[in-house]
């Protein structure tokens, strides 16, 4: 039992206001486990892995474009020297003293130029593929972001829609408030706030909708002999309990 006294109609209204209470509580609950907020998290979460490795293939083909133009800067001046030589040894301006030891010249500058070349190569070809790699990063990130502008929408479109219930219900709420009593009201908002928000539930079928156990045959004799403007509590959760036509007393 509890001490306070309400009318009828302010008792049924509290349970209206919890039903309000429970709504706000469940759009909360959805608000938080948004669906399409999960998504949108997995798509963020992916894309800053993948921006990251485009990071890395950026910086690779980077350092491959370097090693490409010291490849070609290395090879041009012996590639001079080995032009310079064999036109010298062509125009027969070579003394005969000089020309076993130019023509050993030629054919290190040439063996050079080979290796060189060989290296410049490699360096090409690893550019080549670095830049491939890279490129499929790069689609990999324009998609996700045209991903991710998707689901940003969708999920601003479902917070849109949860605000609007909440609004409504905070509404509906605002118009409830000044028909339960003050003391009433302060009692369910004690209550509610230490049993998961519900303050008030109905007696249903002998039955407390609260704590969804059935209540004993002396509990339910104490109940039916209660005054209508008496405010009663569940013996088994504390919730208040509101009596309706449908309790079974």
């Amino acid at each position: 039992m509890s001490a306070i006294r309400a009318d009828v109609t302010a008792q049924l209204r509290l349970l209206d206001l919890q039903a309000v209470d429970s709504a706000l509580a469940q759009l909360a609950q959805r608000r938080r486990t948004l669906p399409e907020q999960a998504v949108l998290d997995r798509l963020l979460a992916e894309s800053a892995d993948v921006s990251s490795d485009l990071v890395g293939a950026q910086t690779r083909v980077s350092d491959l474009e370097l090693d490409t133009e010291r490849a070609e800067a290395d090879l041009e001046p012996v590639r001079q020297r080995l032009t310079r030589n064999e036109k010298r040894i062509a125009d027969g301006t070579v003394d005969a003293k000089s020309l076993g030891s130019m023509v050993e010249e030629v054919a290190h500058l040439r063996r050079r130029i080979g290796d060189l070349e060989d290296l410049e190569l490699e360096s090409m070809e690893a550019l080549e593929q670095a830049q491939a790699a890279r490129d499929v990063l790069q689609e990999r990130v324009d998609g996700l972001a045209a991903q991710i502008s998707e689901a940003t929408a969708a999920r601003d479109a479902a917070v849109q829609k949860l605000t609007n219930e909440a609004g409504y219900q905070r509404t509906e709420r605002d118009r409830l408030l000044p028909e339960v009593p003050a003391d009433l009201l302060t009692l369910y908002t004690k209550i509610a706030a230490s049993k998961g928000g519900v303050g008030a539930a109905e007696l249903k079928q002998r039955r407390c909708t609260g704590c969804q156990l059935e209540v004993n045959a002396n509990e339910l004799r104490d109940y039916a002999s209660a005054a209508a403007e008496e405010v009663l509590r569940c013996e088994e959760c504390g919730r208040i309990l509101v009596r309706t036509a449908e309790s079974g007393l």
